[in-house]
C-alpha cells in the first residue's frame, strides 16, 4: 500500500508542477513520519522515499537508530528552544525557527558541531493565535537578524494555513507566502535568492500548494494512512 501511496503521490506531484509550468525536480516530498512505525518507513524507503519530516525531538531519535543513515531529516514540529541541540545533532534541515532565541540557540550549537546548518523560516501566515510562526510583517526584521549574526542557512519560508476540508481555501494563504518570498529575496535575505524553498502544502492541499509555488511539501495521511496514536 505504501508504495502504491507513494507512486501515486509522485504522480500527482508531476502533474500539479507541470500545470504551474514547472518541472517534477522542482517539488521534493518531506514524508511527514510523526507516529510512523520504522518499519512502515523502511517500506517507504524501500519504494525510492529518503526524505522524512519528524515533530518531536524523542522520537525521531528513536527512529533514527533503527532506519538507514542516508536518509534527509527535517524537523518540521514546534521546536522549544531547550531541545535546539538535539535538534542541531539529529537533523539537516530545521523548518519551524521562528524566533531569534531558537535562532541564536541553533548557530550556538551548530557552531560547537562545526555543521553548517540549514533552516526555514516558519510564517503564521493566517495570524492563528494557537500556531506558531513569525508574522508576515515581522519576517524581514528576523531574517536581517538572522543573517547578520548567525551562520545558519535560510532556504526559504514554511507555513501551515488555517485547515479547510476544501483544498481551494488554502490557495490564497500559499499565494501570500510566496509573494513575500519573492519579497524577502528581492532583498537578498535567503541563502540563495534564486532558488528559494517554499515549505508549504500537506495531505489535503498539496496539489494547490505546487501551484502556488510549494517546493517542499509534508505528506503523511496520503502515504502512510491514518495515523495511530
Amino acid at each position: 500500500m505504501i508504495c502504491d501511496n507513494l507512486a501515486h503521490i509522485q504522480k500527482t506531484i508531476a502533474r500539479s508542477a507541470h500545470k504551474a509550468g514547472r518541472g517534477p525536480g522542482t517539488v521534493k516530498l518531506v514524508a511527514a513520519s510523526k507516529t510512523v512505525q520504522p518499519d512502515a518507513m523502511l517500506t517507504a524507503v524501500r519504494c525510492g522515499q529518503m526524505v522524512f519530516g519528524e515533530n518531536y525531538i524523542q522520537e525521531a531519535a528513536d527512529k533514527m537508530v533503527r532506519l538507514p543513515v542516508a536518509i534527509h531529516w527535517h524537523f518540521i514540529g514546534h521546536l522549544q528552544s531547550n531541545k535546539t541541540r538535539q535538534a542541531v545533532e539529529l537533523f539537516d534541515v530545521i523548518e519551524t525557527v521562528d524566533r531569534w532565541k531558537v535562532a541564536a540557540a541553533l548557530d550556538s550549537h551548530a557552531r560547537s558541531f562545526h555543521k553548517n546548518l540549514s533552516i526555514l523560516l516558519q510564517v503564521n501566515i493566517g495570524r492563528e493565535p494557537q500556531k506558531s510562526g513569525v508574522l508576515p510583517e515581522a519576517a524581514e526584521t528576523l531574517l536581517r537578524k538572522i543573517a547578520g549574526e548567525t551562520s545558519l542557512r535560510v532556504l526559504g519560508l514554511m507555513t501551515m494555513p488555517p485547515y479547510s476540508p476544501e483544498p481551494e481555501r488554502s490557495r490564497p494563504y500559499f499565494r501570500a507566502l510566496s509573494q513575500l518570498a519573492q519579497r524577502l529575496a528581492a532583498l537578498g535575505l535567503f541563502a540563495d535568492n534564486d532558488r528559494v524553498d517554499l515549505s508549504m502544502g500537506m495531505s489535503n492541499d498539496y496539489q494547490i500548494a505546487i501551484e502556488e509555488g510549494a517546493t517542499l511539501v509534508r505528506v503523511g495521511t496520503a502515504l502512510f494512512g491514518t495515523r495511530q496514536p
